[in-house]
């Protein structure tokens, strides 16, 4: 299976660009959101295996080896339900994240227990970024997926 398209090729046309800001954003939240940066990766590893984006699989993955994250949780992250590494506040942000990517799936989308639990642990500004995390994360998925964005080659820092 090969890319069907490369959204970069052209570093001037509109879809680079507005790629770009994508990439802003996310950066923004990853640098700079009072969320842990522990659970910030974990959050987009999660959304995507469920969405089987394999280029942002590799890359989530190799950025949580990289920045220090032990390889048993980084491998039970699709099993986090039936592990026992995760905190409870990271258990909330993973339920919320699936609830939210699977939204699609899920005709009441987010639940109200989802919701609250997640505000158990994270104050409004830190549920902001999350929420915006999870939009982020699951837009570049779609994007990956539709052009067929292979995973294997990533190298921690490629993305500056």
């Amino acid at each position: 299976m090969t890319a069907r398209l490369n959204l970069f090729s052209n570093p001037t046309s509109t879809t680079a660009r507005a790629a770009g800001y994508f990439g802003k954003a996310s950066k923004t939240i990853l640098e700079e959101s009072a969320l842990p940066a522990a659970t910030q990766k974990l959050v987009v590893l999660r959304a995507s295996q469920i969405n089987g984006c394999g280029y942002a699989t590799d890359v989530w993955s190799k950025n949580a080896a990289h920045a220090g994250e032990c390889a048993t949780r980084i491998n039970l992250v699709a099993a986090w339900r039936e592990s026992t590494v995760f905190t409870d506040a990271e258990r909330a942000a993973l339920e919320l994240t699936e609830q939210g990517t699977r939204i699609a799936d899920a005709a009441g989308g987010v639940t109200d227990d989802a919701w609250a639990n997640a505000a158990q642990h994270y104050g409004e500004d830190q549920l902001s970024d999350l929420v915006m995390l999870i939009a982020l994360i699951n837009a570049t998925n779609r994007m990956g997926v539709i052009v067929r964005q292979r995973g294997g080659d990533y190298q921690p820092g490629q993305l500056g």
